[in-house]
């Protein structure tokens, strides 16, 4: 039911409970990050990264959803730094119905570009580290 998971998991970012995403994600998912090669790994580090994210944008809001099959397109706007930016969620969910694999997605670059200083200082500060340092 990878509708039902997005539906919960975009219910909890909505109302800034990163306990409650946290608990929508497989142990071992895989976070693409739209501003690092290599993924994220595990359910503690991406907790992490949505709560560096949740403190990073400003006025952050879901305006459309896309399913099929396993995958779900959840379409955001925010800002950051007086920046718009619009972005998508990418979840695909596992047979547990569990967030295995979060790719982020993020534009246009005049937005990522403070999106992406801002989390690599907090990123740096928490110690977090993608699969290859």
């Amino acid at each position: 039911m990878a509708a039902a998971t997005a539906m919960r998991f975009r219910a909890a970012v909505e109302a800034s409970d990163i306990d409650a995403a946290s608990a929508l994600l497989a142990e071992d998912v895989v976070f693409h990050s739209p501003v690092t090669f290599h993924p994220f790994i595990g359910r503690a580090t991406v907790t992490q990264l949505l709560g560096l994210v949740a403190e990073t944008f400003e006025d952050f809001r879901y305006t459309d959803e896309l399913a099929a099959g396993d995958a779900h397109a959840l379409i955001f706007r925010a800002s950051v730094a007086g920046r718009e930016l619009e972005g998508i969620d990418l979840l695909r969910v596992d047979g547990e119905d569990r967030i295995a694999d979060f790719t982020v997605m993020v534009r246009p670059l005049s937005g990522l570009v403070p999106f992406a200083e801002a989390m690599g200082e907090k990123v740096a500060r928490a110690g977090l580290q993608t699969t290859r340092a």
